[in-house]
């Protein structure tokens, strides 16, 4: 997994997370499924980052 692709998976699921804890306080729904979407998509980019990874092997 490049650096920069492993920073910006990673970055996406702090961010994510962090909008749905206090989307999920606040009770803004659509929010915090904005949020949920957004860790959603940190995940999908390091599944695929190591998917990369295992056929550079």
């Amino acid at each position: 997994m490049s650096a920069g692709e492993k920073i910006k998976a990673r970055a996406e699921q702090v961010i994510g997370k962090s909008v749905r804890k206090v989307a999920h306080a606040l009770g803004n729904r659509t929010t915090e499924a904005k949020g949920v979407a957004l860790e959603a998509r940190g995940k999908a980019r390091q599944v695929k980052e190591q998917g990369k990874d295992a056929f550079k092997g």
